[in-house]
């Protein structure tokens, strides 16, 4: 260390988060601003300028921010220099207050043509159409965010046993070169919310989000687990012509088919990687799968015009308590997907298994950046919250296919350490164009240049 030390934060020319300069200029070029003007209809002086309002709180998560408060770091040293019309915390706040759901709607519409429009400018940040074997997945799920204030609505017990705010959310990934995840869509429901709540209408419209972000005649896979085994969403998917899988309970009907397979049926696989079992937290190194026809959701009653029959996949892999297998031969454990992918059974399993991985990275993600906290009393607030942090999300991940092929596939927050959080010095040429001076020796400079290069034309000679 060296010797005497002082600190002044007087540097009006200082940037902290350089990153946010490319970033917020890609947003730019994908219209956020725009499109939000020319959807949100909040209407009033606390709903104006939603463009402007939007890129703000973008920017802001961008940069890292967790909380409502935390968006003024767009006000420190050199950045209102760099940036117009960045609103202070207390307007964004109130524009936030401002929201209904039916605003979150149009939001949510908005987060879906920015997401298109990424998809032209960052190739490879949306799938491409599946080739070679490797679809194109849309995966379901449900996820509890702990709040801890009674006063925020929405928030309650659900089954995580703590009080919270559900939401459900929805990613695309998969292709030709297996592209990380990006968010078609969120949607905030109560703490107590079931899984299954909304979960078809929310379906049907992240459908047609990625069909206008791939193209109308890209088929998806849609991946989901047991929660969303419910004849309404599997109809929703074979409607628009989808496949589909989900991990199928172990209900009486289920048991049944997997205790009518016979003996001859099961093969053995081996995994390249051993697996993790949820269940018994031990590493599974072989199992046994096999395949059978199925018919579900039958009851007349409540269950009318939902009947579907599809491909019964089973894996089987030895029980090791003494609760599970306490005779002399052996015993069994399942795990039942229900699907109508035109595959093998040991490909369909190994895709299906895939699916937990592909949306807790996301929602890792997200508890690591904007998501950490739902930061409004109000519920619709929250929403679209969610909705932009999600957005951000999509941000991202295209900025990290800009930089480099390690960025294109690299957590949200590796993209953050490597390229946003940069500090620059910012001078002018005598003609006035702003000069960012980044530290000698950054080690990902590379990146954070071809980034830059890809978001900003070449100055124009003076």
């Amino acid at each position: 260390m060296a010797g005497a030390l002082s600190v002044r934060c007087d540097d009006p020319d200082l940037v902290s988060q350089a990153g946010v300069v490319p970033v917020m200029r890609l947003a730019e070029h994908a219209g956020l601003a725009d499109v939000a003007d020319e959807l949100l209809t909040l209407g009033g002086t606390k709903g104006s300028n939603a463009g402007a309002k939007i890129a703000s709180i973008v920017a802001g998560m961008v940069a890292g921010a967790d909380s409502i408060d935390d968006l003024d770091v767009l006000r420190h040293g050199g950045l209102p220099a760099l940036f117009g019309g960045i609103r202070a915390p207390s307007t964004l706040g109130t524009f936030l207050r401002h929201f209904t759901i039916g605003h979150v709607a149009q939001l949510e519409r908005t987060a879906g043509q920015v997401l298109a429009r990424l998809g032209e400018l960052a190739p490879g940040v949306l799938p491409v159409p599946e080739a070679a074997g490797r679809p194109v997945f849309l995966d379901l799920d449900s996820k509890i965010s702990q709040v801890f204030g009674r006063s925020k609505e929405g928030a309650a017990f659900g089954y995580t046993k703590v009080r919270g705010l559900n939401f459900l959310a929805a990613t695309l990934s998969g292709g030709r070169d297996r592209s990380a995840p990006v968010i078609t869509g969120t949607r905030l429901r109560g703490g107590n919310a079931d899984t299954r709540r909304g979960a078809a209408s929310f379906l049907r419209q992240n459908l047609t989000t990625a069909a206008h972000a791939l193209g109308t005649g890209q088929k998806l896979w849609v991946r989901m687990d047991s929660g969303f085994y419910v004849g309404k969403v599997i109809k929703t998917v074979t409607d628009a012509g989808h496949w589909f899988s989900v991990t199928a309970p172990q209900r009486q009907p289920i048991r049944a088919a997997i205790a009518a397979i016979p003996e001859t049926a099961w093969t053995t696989i081996t995994y390249d990687q051993p697996v993790h079992d949820g269940e018994t937290g031990t590493r599974i190194h072989t199992a046994e799968i096999a395949l059978t026809r199925y018919t579900a959701f039958t009851n007349p009653t409540t269950q009318r015009g939902q009947r579907i029959t599809a491909d019964l996949v089973v894996r089987r892999t030895p029980a090791h308590t003494p609760e599970e297998a306490p005779g002399l031969f052996t015993a069994w454990r399942y795990q039942a997907i229900f699907t109508n992918y035109p595959a093998g059974p040991a490909a369909i399993e190994a895709h299906h298994r895939a699916r937990a991985g592909a949306i807790e990275q996301v929602f890792a993600d997200l508890s690591d950046a904007a998501l950490a906290h739902f930061p409004s009393g109000r519920f619709a607030a929250n929403a679209a919250w969610l909705t932009l942090s999600a957005l951000t999300h999509n941000l991202l991940r295209a900025a990290g296919h800009l930089a480099s092929t390690f960025h294109a596939k690299a957590r949200t927050g590796t993209i953050r350490r490597h390229l946003i959080h940069l500090a620059s010095h910012i001078t002018r040429t005598p003609s006035g164009q702003i000069v960012l001076h980044l530290p000698r020796n950054w080690p990902w400079a590379a990146p954070f240049t071809t980034l830059f290069t890809s978001t900003h034309p070449p100055p124009h000679p003076a």
